[in-house]
């Protein structure tokens, strides 16, 4: 299963700047639009892969994980 993200993406000056719209704290800077939706990749695998490790410590012992297809 693949999951499809939204970037928000625009020049401000000699920067591109860009925000993942469906997970807030992910946003990147680079010099230009190549770099920016590479580096927002790379920001966003990171961010979920912390959220799953933040969630899995929370839960501590005794959890099951499911896969939710929407």
């Amino acid at each position: 299963m693949q999951n499809t993200y939204t970037a928000i993406v625009k020049k401000d000056g000699n920067w591109w700047i860009g925000w993942i719209a469906e997970l807030p704290g992910v946003n990147c800077q680079e010099r230009t639009k190549k770099e920016l939706l590479e580096t927002l990749k790379i920001t966003l695998t990171e961010a979920i892969e912390f959220n799953r490790q933040d969630a899995i410590n929370a839960a501590i012992k005794d959890f099951s994980e499911e896969v939710l297809a929407l």
